[in-house]
């Protein structure tokens, strides 16, 4: 299991305990909706670890004791688990900070979040000394959000920040959102042909056509990723365990996971420098196994550094 996967266990597992030994007997149906459990297997594959938990002594009156008995489902010996957990300065800090930019952006917003962030705000910063605000959106945001309202095509200039190519292209805007402090906009790229991702601030140029486009009848996936496309330089890299953390952060294909450790991927990047990039990053976290373009560029960066410095090669 993943250590994303095991978060999310127990954090819904931790969520759940308080409110099963608040309201005593209730039916599974009911915890699993609650909770989001996919089956009744599921819930009780969860509540089972529960038997291997309680306080130092591990005595029959010191563990955690749950049965789902003629459809009820109840937690017993586990005072210390009846109120909800209580969240740190810093998680409050970090809810309430997430809150308040989602809130300024003016998008996903709700009556419920209004009321959290205000809870939260009372207690964190009642003095009024805490603010959180998005950059306000660029100029080129508001005319891409007009193309997406009229349905219209989209010449843009585009400076790319992988291989820092600035390229002339037709969009077809399915949607402008903000994640990560920057702006986006989603579209079919007429150029790839394909869905493609812009950083609005990567736009140099937006001219609005006098040309129509059909939008998708499903919503657009508003969401920042990568798809390697055919011309894109692929290499194979063996990760240290110190270095594991590629993998959950990049798109990558996981080739083999060693006994020690070890971890070997496929790394695609539209730029071989991209690659080099993180490569020297990683230093000796990590080993190029296969891949000529991204060993040139390697080399070429490690050189530029030296002369940067005024070193010789190695």
């Amino acid at each position: 299991m993943s250590s994303e996967r095991t978060v999310a266990r127990l954090s819904r597992l931790l969520a759940m305990i308080p409110w099963v030994i608040a309201n005593p007997g209730r039916p599974p149906e009911e915890v699993q909706q609650r909770f989001g459990y996919g089956s009744q297997a599921e819930l009780v594959k969860d509540l089972e670890i529960l038997f291997l938990c309680g306080l130092p002594g591990y005595g029959p009156d010191q563990l955690m004791d749950m049965y789902i008995d003629d459809d009820e489902v109840s937690i017993e010996m586990a005072e210390y688990f009846a109120a909800p957990l209580r969240l740190t300065a810093a998680e409050a800090l970090v809810l309430l900070a997430a809150g308040s930019a989602v809130l300024s952006s003016g998008m996903g917003s709700s009556d419920a979040l209004e009321r959290a962030v205000a809870k939260l705000r009372a207690v964190i910063a009642p003095s009024e000394i805490f603010d959180v605000g998005l950059d306000p959106s660029p100029g080129v945001t508001a005319v891409l959000e007009g193309a997406v309202r009229d349905h219209r095509v989209v010449r843009i200039t585009h400076a790319s920040m992988a291989s820092h190519a600035t390229t002339e292209r037709e969009i077809e805007p399915w949607g402008v959102f903000t994640t990560l402090g920057s702006w986006y906009v989603v579209a079919h790229c007429r150029r790839a042909g394909d869905r493609r991702v812009f950083r609005v601030d990567r736009i140099r140029e937006a001219e609005v056509l006098d040309e129509e486009f059909e939008p998708p009848s499903d919503p657009p996936d508003e969401s920042v990723t990568y798809r390697p496309g055919p011309d894109d330089s692929t290499t194979r890299i063996r990760l240290e365990p110190q270095a594991s953390w590629v993998v959950d952060y990049y798109p990558v294909d996981v080739v083999d996971r060693g006994a020690d450790g070890t971890t070997v991927i496929d790394f695609a990047a539209p730029d071989p420098m991209v690659t080099a990039r993180l490569l020297l990053r990683l230093g000796t976290d990590a080993t190029l196994l296969a891949g000529d373009e991204a060993a040139g560029s390697l080399s070429a960066l490690r050189q530029a550094v030296l002369d940067r410095y005024g070193r010789p090669s190695a």
